[in-house]
């Protein structure tokens, strides 16, 4: 039968700033989920799990209405109503600051929360794996999933299988003009490169093979371009589905193996590393190092196993050690680019403006003299040679002009004389006119280069 898996997270307070969510939040957000998983079918679930990455909850559900069901997302946007409210009471630092809109007005796409969610007709052992992460923005999967569905040094899936082999469809956003483009592997894999080099604009948002089965739904709103201001980091999730004609869920796993830079850190400022975390992970306090955590499932009739914890095994501390070393090494940097973002991608904006105005309302014009000089456009090379001051030097009779020189020269100094091999007489080409033979002047004796032993004789 056709399944929906809805994923939907947001960042409703954190204890002591932007850490975890409390206990007190994920409880109001379970009683108001709970309830619709009934065994009768009257609920509006099959199953959930909710869990945390950072300071964001999830909420992942399964059900058979569809995406964007209004129901669904109605009951995501209440549960987090309730979490923020004890946010509140509790003194939580961001209480509801993803809920940018006062009401919901039928999909919670544009309102704050992420969402990622596909409907497909469930295998008989349907696998699927969630990726959660925080402090960073959608573009920081673009890597990881280039080398899910493109790469194949990185995935060898993509040479033996042969269903993978014949590339997948990839769906990338414009997400400042919120356009999408389709573009089909491998004739379009130039294009896909070229549009990635740009992860804050163009975004990964789904995946499907060439027979339009889903295999990938990631979320790709951007906070600041529904709020007009910074209002944190938009913390992206995806699901992909996993194993048979789909990137095995080690494929899929490996590909975050390589802590690749992303926008984001503390205050949505610097580059740094992705680093995979284990499931309900705090943010670091070490400058909020963006992290992903990894929910692997098994599904039956709607009904989850799992999640187990993909990047909890012995092998991932090795990872994380790397996104540490190479955290600490941008950091290092200071706020020197390209450590920090360039400023049309500052999160902070509006106080990089504010230092700015200062500067610019002291910026005064450089006088007009100085201004010719420091500022002036340099010369073509010839107009520079004629341009220079012409200081007499010996020159080749045939190379003389007129009134290069002057009558009162100073004595040439004597030329040292040279091995007979090392001169080679002048030739002249056959077209050139030879030289016109002229009485000798004071001028050309000045220049007339010695004569060797072979020409003497």
């Amino acid at each position: 039968m056709k399944i929906t898996v809805t994923v939907i997270k947001a960042d409703v307070g954190g204890i002591g700033g932007h850490t975890r969510p409390s206990d007190g939040l994920l409880n109001a957000v379970k009683n108001i989920v709970k309830p619709q998983v009934r065994n009768d079918g009257k609920g509006l679930l099959i199953d959930h799990y909710i869990g945390y990455c950072g300071d964001d909850i999830h909420i992942v559900m399964t059900h058979t209405k569809g995406v964007d069901n209004r129901e669904i997302h109605q009951l995501a946007w209440k549960a987090f109503e309730a979490a923020t409210q004890v946010a509140k009471n509790e003194g939580l630092y961001g209480a509801g600051q993803d809920l940018l809109k006062d009401s919901f007005s039928g999909n919670v796409k544009g309102m704050g929360p992420g969402v990622a969610e596909m409907q497909f007709e469930e295998r008989p052992n349907e696998a699927f794996t969630i990726y959660a992460a925080d402090k960073t923005e959608p573009g920081a999967f673009n890597y990881p999933f280039y080398r899910m569905f493109v790469d194949t040094l990185s995935n060898t899936g993509l040479i033996v299988n042969q269903n993978l082999a014949r590339g997948v469809r990839i769906t990338v956003m414009d997400v400042e003009k919120g356009k999408t483009a389709q573009l089909n592997m491998w004739e379009d894999k130039p294009t896909l490169e070229a549009a990635l080099m740009y992860p804050g604009r163009y975004v990964v948002s789904a995946v499907h093979t060439k027979d339009n089965l889903p295999i990938l739904s990631a979320s790709t709103d951007r906070l600041h371009n529904i709020a007009g201001k910074y209002v944190g980091k938009d913390d992206p999730i995806c699901i992909v589905r996993t194993q048979k004609d789909f990137p095995a869920t080690e494929e899929a796993g490996a590909a975050f193996s390589n802590p690749h830079y992303v926008a984001g850190n503390t205050r949505g400022s610097h580059h740094m590393p992705l680093m995979p975390v284990k499931l309900n992970s705090s943010a670091s306090i070490n400058y909020a190092i963006p992290i992903v955590s990894s929910l692997v499932f098994s599904m039956h009739n709607g009904k989850l196993v799992g999640p187990i914890d993909g990047f909890g095994t012995a092998d991932w501390d090795y990872i994380r050690t790397i996104a540490v070393k190479r955290a600490i090494a941008m950091r290092s940097q200071g706020f020197v680019h390209p450590a920090t973002l360039v400023p049309s991608e500052l999160e902070y904006a509006e106080g990089y403006r504010a230092r700015m105005s200062i500067l610019w309302s002291r910026m005064r014009p450089i006088p007009s003299g100085n201004a010719s000089k420091q500022f002036q456009k340099p010369n073509h090379p010839q107009q520079q040679k004629t341009n220079q001051p012409q200081h007499p030097r010996p020159t080749h009779p045939q190379q003389n002009k007129p009134n290069q020189s002057k009558p009162n020269q100073p004595k040439p100094q004597q030329p040292k004389p040279t091995h007979p091999q090392q001169h080679k007489p002048q030739q002249h080409k056959p077209n050139s006119p030879k030289p016109a033979q002229t009485k000798e002047s004071p001028k050309s004796k000045l220049t007339e280069k010695p004569k060797t032993e072979k020409q003497t004789k």
